[in-house]
């Protein structure tokens, strides 16, 4: 984890100054949350990595050897401006924040899929949903922005101030803090008003432009002119001459350098031109000669595209010769054989020597065609070869450039070294004076040698800082045009549907026609074909700009649209498109998202524990891509005390045991894994990768409760559990649901909990919706015919999908009395359309499909949490305990029939032939 202390600038007026903050990055969303220490819970505020860009001020070598001034650097982004206790550590930070931001922005590229799944898959990488999201990988860069990245690369190690381990030792004490900030705003007027000076001092001292100085200068059109023009010829020189060595940058930035700031290459070699004022008369003439020969280079450019105009131009009138050669040719043919060959020859055989004749004229052709072909292949062979060899001349330059670099440097410090030691050897020889006066002028040596060193490292990391945003930027500028494109194509497709829809509603205002030549007829069924369009394949260049409102399937591998019945099929695009609207209008679930960033941002210093902003948190719903992470942690929370008792491996060991013995739950769990959800393509077929996970949970299972061993229901629990889980994890999740929520006989073979659960519903019905209640017992309809099943599986396949997780999200944090809040709220949804049905088939008939008509999560929501308040969990405790003794004294009963039936048939000779169910399935 990057985290560790640094100074942050912060207060106001004179209170204004560095304080020192724990400060942490966050992957997911490439932010640098900042907190007061680091168990502080909640952070102060945060900086924006992606969209920053860092630079830092070079002290003078004397004040930073005496520790006089801090090292500084600044990000680029509200309140960003930061120190670090030593330079070894602020270089380390620039380094890392450099290569997250860098890692952050090419996975935004590559990340081009729906809008409500994260860029990042750091928190989303369990599940079977996980899989439909592939790890991202990092574009490929171009290869030598990659090579300038790495030369550029300034390889730090940490100090004991950053890293985990730097949380248990005290925050360093910034004393000059204020003073600091008083010097900096000093030293940034000062550059200012250098800036301002008349007359050319670029000669006297190097000046590092940060991203924000580039973006304001603004030059004009005469500089931008002539920098150009000086720009181009710069370009063709460097082309011409190879083996040339100069100090120039050889990369590109996409920056056009003007007279109102120095260039990078003049900005790198300003140290030359800081050694001598006046240029020489050897440096006068070789750049006269340099002049001659680029303007040379120029005119013979211009030649050469003249003369491959001309080339091409003579190519075209070649060819057109030939054909009229050709032409004629053909013509004398067939009037020669028209005037004399044709006499007394046989038609047959005259049409027979036509038809050869009209084959050697296409075989001449296609001859002709093919040698075009080669030649033109051969010419691009050539070209291509051209090009090999200049890109490879412009590599060699370029390390020759570096190389003549790296030998400047040497000579250098071989200089100051000779230097060194000759003042050394001297120094015993002469007097106190002297040696005083050598002495400083070593000590001013040195400092001239650190500043050296530190403007060599900050040229190379500005250079570095320069180059990442250029290529940012261009990615950017990209995604802008494609989704340029995407919202094009998506204004012109509503274009369409509102002309048609338009033309529909005039024709139902004032037809024209009858109703059968009616236009309001085909415009009908021109909607209705398109509606249930399949949408064809598409090339994957193509996909992202081609809008998808509807999906095949969602994002949890649900079918979203039926494949047999149109009607059918229609009705679900129709729900697919309101829940794909109210997840693009729904503004509360920016906020949502955003909350959930914060609170996670909030634990990275302490271990997550249950509370109340927790609980309100997962009612409003998990995101998709922290849900895996916090369904592991519920699971986790509730079986604890079972995970510290059992033996390391022991869901394995169960795996194991159950695929080697016999199990009498086996041959049932075989039989409903192809059943369990079939319009879900994780387990649609038995190559399916969840049907084998589903069978290793079910079958571990039943091994560890052989008192239920397997009853129908678990798997489809199992099955959802596995959407976001993997296999251990999804196993505790299942014990979590029969072994801690449920009561006792929940799933066993006579689903005595389950009865029990229902006649609670039912008191629950009476007390919360007494209305809804009597109207169903004035029709007399047993609505726990259809709440039966939506309590044994906790909702599945009976809610649509985004309303089926948000369910789980709750269930697995607080327990089953979520499933009666659900239960409830989804009857006062539909309260009203219920009441207005007056017989109980139609009442029955509207209960076995209302649920999947419900689409709005937030006022489902809303009511299960917030309506139907109060809803303690001890009057569900004594309801069921109450019902519970009614229910077992109800099964006594039917027992003692039953055993009563059995004796009276032994008994009777007449009811010998009469056997129970149980017995005929026996």
């Amino acid at each position: 984890k990057l985290c560790g202390y640094l100074q942050k600038l912060s207060g106001k007026g004179p209170l204004r100054g560095f304080r020192s903050r724990w400060f942490v990055f966050d992957p997911r969303r490439c932010y640098l949350y900042y907190f007061k220490g680091p168990q502080e819970p909640l952070p102060l505020g945060h900086l924006d990595i992606a969209s920053a860009c860092f630079s830092y001020h070079q002290p003078e070598a004397g004040a930073a050897a005496s520790g006089d001034e801090p090292a500084a650097f600044e990000v680029h982004s509200p309140g960003g401006a930061v120190t670090a206790a030593t330079r070894q550590d602020m270089t380390y930070w620039l380094q890392e924040l450099q290569q997250k931001r860098w890692e952050y922005c090419n996975n935004l590229d590559a990340a081009k899929r729906d809008s409500r799944t994260s860029p990042t898959p750091s928190d989303f990488s369990k599940g079977l949903v996980a899989k439909d999201n592939p790890d991202l990988s990092i574009l490929s860069q171009n290869a030598s922005a990659e090579r300038a990245r790495n030369i550029l690369a300034v390889e730090t190690s940490p100090t004991d101030l950053v890293g985990e381990q730097a949380a248990s030792q005290p925050a360093p004490v910034q004393a000059s803090a204020i003073n600091f900030s008083l010097k900096q705003w000093s030293t940034e007027i000062k550059n200012s008003m250098s800036s301002l000076r008349k007359g050319n001092n670029e000669n006297r001292r190097s000046v590092f432009y940060t991203t924000e100085e580039w973006e304001l200068l603004d030059p004009t059109p005469k500089d931008l002119e002539d920098s150009m023009a000086l720009e181009e010829k710069r370009k063709h020189l460097a082309e011409g001459n190879k083996g040339l060595t100069s100090s120039a940058f050889p990369f590109d930035f996409g920056r056009i350098p003007h007279k109102a700031r120095r260039p990078l290459k003049d900005m790198i070699g300003s140290s030359k031109n800081r050694t001598s004022s006046d240029s020489s008369p050897t440096e006068w003439c070789s750049g006269n000669g340099n002049r001659l020969v680029s303007e040379l280079q120029l005119k013979y450019q211009s030649q050469q595209e003249e003369l491959e105009k001309l080339k091409k131009e003579l190519l075209s009138q070649k060819e057109l010769v030939r054909l009229l050669q050709q032409t004629v040719r053909s013509s004398q043919y067939d009037k020669y054989f028209a005037s004399r060959l044709c006499e007394g020859v046989p038609k047959d055989t005259l049409e027979l020597l036509h038809q050869k004749d009209d084959q050697i004229l296409g075989l001449n052709n296609q001859l002709e065609k093919l040698n075009l072909e080669k030649d033109s292949l051969q010419q691009e062979v050539k070209n291509l070869k051209c090009k090999v060899g200049e890109l490879n001349e412009r590599l060699g330059m370029l390390m020759e450039t570096i190389q003549a670099k790296d030998e400047v440097i040497m000579k250098l410090s071989r200089q100051l070294s000779e230097c060194e030691d000759s003042t050394s050897s001297q120094s015993g020889a002469i007097n106190s004076p002297t040696a005083t006066c050598t002495n400083k002028e070593l000590q001013e040596l040195d400092r001239l040698k650190d500043n050296l060193q530190g403007y060599k490292t900050q040229n190379k990391f500005l250079n570095k800082e320069i180059l990442e945003l250029s290529a940012l930027r261009r990615n950017a500028e990209a995604r802008e045009r494609e989704w340029q494109a995407k919202y094009t194509s998506l204004e012109a497709k509503l274009c369409q549907i509102e002309s048609k829809y338009l033309i529909l509603l005039q024709e139902m205002k004032t037809p024209v026609c009858s109703e059968d030549q009616s236009p309001a007829r085909e415009v009908i069924t021109q909607l209705l074909e398109d509606a249930l369009k399949a949408e064809p394949s598409e090339q994957p260049e193509q996909a992202f700009f081609k809008p998808h409102l509807v999906s095949e399937y969602d994002i949890y591998g649900f079918q979203t649209v039926p494949e047999d019945d149109d009607e059918e099929k229609l009705v679900a695009k129709s729900r697919a498109l309101d829940l794909r609207s109210l997840s693009l209008t729904e503004n509360r679930e920016i906020s949502t998202g955003v909350k959930w960033e914060n609170y996670l941002a909030s634990t990275m210093n302490r271990e997550m524990m249950r509370c109340v902003e927790l609980k309100n948190l997962i009612r409003s719903g998990i995101p998709h891509e922290h849900r895996s992470k916090m369904w592991k942690w519920c699971v986790n929370l509730h079986v604890k005390k079972f995970k510290d008792s059992a033996v390391p491996g022991y869901f394995q060991t169960l795996l194991q045991k159950a695929l080697e013995k016999p199990n009498p739950a086996s041959k049932q769990i075989e039989l409903d894994l192809l059943r369990t959800l079939p319009n879900n393509k994780h387990y649609s077929s038995p190559t399916s990768e969840g049907i084998q996970k589903l069978r290793n949970v079910l079958l571990a299972f039943s091994w560890r409760n052989p008192d239920i061993g397997y009853c129908q229901g678990l798997n489809r629990l199992v099955a959802i559990a596995l959407l976001y889980l993997e296999q251990e994890d999804a196993f505790w999740c299942l014990v979590t649901i029969v072994e801690v929520f449920m009561p006792r006989d929940y799933y066993t073979k006579t689903l005595l909990g389950s009865q029990v659960d229902q006649r609670v519903f039912k008191d629950l019905m009476s007390e919360k919706l007494p209305r809804l209640h009597a109207h169903f017992e004035q029709y007399k309809v047993d609505y726990t015919l259809i709440t039966f099943n939506w309590f044994l599986v906790v909702f599945v396949d009976s809610v649509v999908s985004d309303i089926l997780f948000k369910i789980w999200d709750s269930f697995l944090y607080e327990g089953p009395k979520v499933i009666f809040r659900f239960a409830l709220a989804l009857f006062k949804y539909k309260e009203e359309e219920i009441l207005k049905l007056q017989d109980s088939m139609s009442i029955f008939k509207y209960l076995r499909y209302f649920t999947r008509t419900i689409l709005d999560a937030r006022k489902l929501t809303a009511i299960a949490f917030g309506d139907l308040n109060p809803f303690p969990l001890r009057q569900i405790r004594n309801r069921r305990t109450y019902h519970l003794e009614k229910v077992r004294l109800e099964l006594t009963e039917l027992e003692a029939i039953r055993e009563d039936f059995l004796r009276e048939r032994e008994t009777c000779v007449e009811k010998r032939d009469l056997i129970s169910d149980d017995e005929e399935d026996s």
